[in-house]
C-alpha cells in the first residue's frame, strides 16, 4: 500500500445528505479532520441546497444536481482560495446542507389577549390561533441570518421567532380591522391574507417566506361567550310575554296533575294567583265556587301587545276545584269526552266571576257543533 493510497482515506470523495425528519432545516456535512478532495462528486437533491463556507465566509451555493468540484465551476471559492486555472489540490471548506423544503402545520397563536374596539360591544378582548407553513427561499440568506454555524438546525428554533412576528402583526390588524366581533368568523381568510402580508418584509429578510397562513378560530373570554349564549337565547325564544304566559301555563297544569289533594290545592292556587292576568280572589274561595257562588275579581291581565293575538283561556270548576287555564280547543276535546258540559263554571281574566259555559259565546258554539250522539 502506497503513501497516496493511505492519504487518499482523509480526502472526500462524495458529498450528500439524506434525511427522513421533517423537522431539520440545516445540516453540516461532517468534514472535521479531513479535506475535500479536487474533482469530488456534490449531491444535491431536489428540496436541498448546499452551502460552502471557507475560512468564515460564505463562498457558493449549490442547487439541486449533481457537481464535480473543480475550478471551473467554483468561481467563488476559487477566488477564495487564489487557486490558478490550473491548480490540482485537496481544500478544506465547511458544507451546510439547506432544506428548502415547505415546512407545514406549524402552529402559532396569541399568548395574552388582544384589546380591540368592538362598535356593537365596545372594548372586548380576544384570542386567536392558527397554523402556517414555511420554507427557505434564500439559504445564503438564512445561514448568514438566523443559523451561523449551527450543526443542526430546526425548525423549531425558528418558529418561535416567527411565532412573536406573527402576533405582534395579527394584534395591530386585529384593533385596527374595524370588523365586528360577530363578523370575524366569516372574515378569517380576508385577516389572514392582511396578516400575511404584513410579515412578509420581517420574514423575507431571513430568508424564508410563508406559502399558507390561516386563521382557525377568533375567540372573546368565557364570560362573554356565556353572556353571548343567553343573548341569542332570548333570540330565538321571541316574544317574551307570549313565553311567559306559555311557562305559567304549563307550571299550573303540571300542579294540578298532581296526585292527591296538594296537587288540585296548588293548582287552584296558583290559577289564582298567576294565571294569566293574576287575579286576586275575592270573598268567596274555592269552597264557594263548588257551590255556584261567583268570586269577584279586581286585577286583570295586561292587554295585548298592539298586532298581537294572544289566545282567551279559561279556569274550569270541575270536582270542586279550580282546573286550567285551558285552551277553546282543550276545552271543546273535554266537552267530546263528556268532561265539560253547558253547566260547567268557567271563569277568564276580564270576566266578572264565574259563569256557566254556555253563558259565555266562545264556549257555547262548542256546544251546538257536538255531533249526536251514536245509535244505541
Amino acid at each position: 500500500m502506497s503513501i497516496f493510497d493511505i492519504l487518499g482515506g482523509e480526502f472526500i470523495e462524495i458529498i450528500e445528505w439524506t434525511d427522513d425528519s421533517r423537522d431539520t432545516m440545516v445540516y453540516r456535512f461532517p468534514t472535521v479532520g479531513k479535506a475535500i478532495k479536487y474533482g469530488a462528486k456534490l449531491t444535491v437533491r431536489e428540496g436541498q441546497a448546499a452551502v460552502f463556507v471557507h475560512e468564515g465566509q460564505l463562498a457558493d451555493v449549490f442547487g439541486p444536481g449533481l457537481y464535480l468540484l473543480e475550478t471551473n465551476n467554483m468561481p467563488i471559492l476559487t477566488r477564495l482560495q487564489h487557486w490558478d486555472h490550473g491548480f490540482r489540490s485537496p481544500f478544506k471548506s465547511e458544507i451546510y446542507y439547506v432544506n428548502t423544503t415547505r415546512f407545514t402545520d406549524l402552529k402559532w397563536g396569541t399568548k395574552n389577549p388582544v384589546i380591540a374596539r368592538d362598535p356593537e360591544f365596545g372594548p372586548v378582548r380576544l384570542r386567536a390561533f392558527g397554523t402556517y407553513s414555511m420554507r427557505v427561499t434564500q439559504p445564503a440568506r438564512f445561514m448568514s441570518e438566523i443559523v451561523g454555524t449551527d450543526g443542526e438546525f430546526t425548525r423549531d428554533e425558528i418558529s418561535f421567532q416567527i411565532r412573536n412576528v406573527i402576533t405582534q402583526e395579527f394584534s395591530r390588524m386585529i384593533a385596527g380591522s374595524g370588523i365586528p366581533v360577530l363578523d370575524m368568523a366569516a372574515n378569517t381568510d380576508q385577516l389572514g391574507r392582511m396578516v400575511a402580508k404584513a410579515i412578509e418584509p420581517v420574514i423575507a429578510a431571513y430568508g424564508l417566506t410563508i406559502p399558507e397562513f390561516y386563521i382557525e378560530n377568533i375567540s372573546m373570554p368565557e364570560a362573554v361567550e356565556k353572556a353571548l349564549d343567553k343573548r341569542t337565547s332570548m333570540g330565538i325564544i321571541g316574544d317574551l310575554d307570549r313565553f311567559g304566559q306559555y311557562a305559567a301555563s304549563e307550571a299550573m297544569l303540571n300542579a294540578s296533575q298532581n296526585t292527591g289533594g296538594a296537587g288540585a290545592g296548588m293548582g287552584a292556587a296558583m290559577g289564582a294567583a298567576m294565571g294569566m292576568g293574576m287575579a286576586r280572589p275575592g270573598p268567596w274561595g274555592p269552597q264557594a265556587v263548588s257551590q255556584g257562588q261567583p268570586a269577584t275579581v279586581t286585577a286583570g291581565a295586561p292587554p295585548p301587545l298592539p298586532g298581537k293575538q294572544v289566545e282567551t283561556v279559561w279556569h274550569v270548576a270541575l270536582d270542586g276545584a279550580a282546573q286550567g287555564p285551558y285552551g277553546r280547543g282543550h276545552l271543546g276535546r273535554m266537552a267530546t269526552e263528556g268532561r265539560f258540559a253547558r253547566e260547567t263554571l268557567v271563569w277568564t281574566p276580564g270576566q266578572d266571576g264565574w259563569m256557566q259555559a254556555d253563558d259565555v259565546p266562545e264556549l257555547a258554539q262548542l256546544f251546538t257543533t257536538m255531533p249526536p250522539p251514536l245509535p244505541g
